[in-house]
């Protein structure tokens, strides 16, 4: 599997496409980019996954789902958010585009699938309502919860640090020390770098 990144908005969001043979999953289209859209193109775009809904992360929805067909799914407690997009944007100062509708809902325990690899979602509240993150084979696709040496905000609604810590302890860190972590922003990190250097979790 090939994950590419594609770096959108003036928040620096990382989208990710996962590509398995012809086929693109889409992560966190914060922003319809050219060269996005150009890359996905090349390939079947069956889904596009959602780690939380926040602006960043789904402003480029509308898009992607236009020029792809692609399903939209997120986690149910997601949803207000979502719809709330054009109004979280107006806060930013951007005009952003009202997102479609989920098409259906995941949940702790579902997978999202490309190409016939499937990627287990397991939930991790404390960041965002309905944050979730996608783990594959060594790799873990995990939104704005860990970070290259830094952990996810938890001073906008719905979150919280305690939770968030919960989260990284029992979904992040129970992994391999070699598993890398493609996050919401910043670059590529390791579960075993993240465990030793990370100050907020020392």
């Amino acid at each position: 599997m090939e994950i590419l990144c594609f770096t959108v908005t003036p928040f620096a969001e990382n989208c990710f496409v996962l590509v398995e043979g012809n086929e693109a999953l889409v992560v966190d289209p914060g922003e319809a980019a050219p060269e996005l859209l150009q890359a996905l193109s090349r390939y079947t775009v069956k889904t596009i996954a959602l780690t939380h809904a926040h602006i960043d992360h789904v402003g480029g929805c509308s898009g992607v789902k236009a020029a792809t067909g692609a399903e939209l799914v997120c986690h149910r407690e997601a949803a207000p958010m979502l719809e709330a997009a054009p109004l979280q944007g107006r806060m930013f100062g951007m005009d952003v585009p009202p997102p479609p509708a989920p098409d259906r809902f995941f949940d702790e325990g579902d997978t999202v699938s490309v190409g016939g690899v499937a990627l287990k979602v397991v939930n991790c509240p404390g960041h965002a309502p309905g944050h979730v993150a996608f783990v594959g084979d060594g790799f873990i696709i995990g939104g704005d919860v860990l970070f290259a040496g830094s952990v996810g905000r938890t001073d906008l609604p719905g979150g919280s640090m305690g939770v968030l810590l919960d989260s990284i302890r029992t979904r992040f860190l129970s992994l391999p020390d070699d598993t890398e972590v493609y996050s919401g922003h910043g670059p590529v990190t390791t579960i075993g770098w993240e465990r030793k250097t990370n100050p907020f979790l020392q």
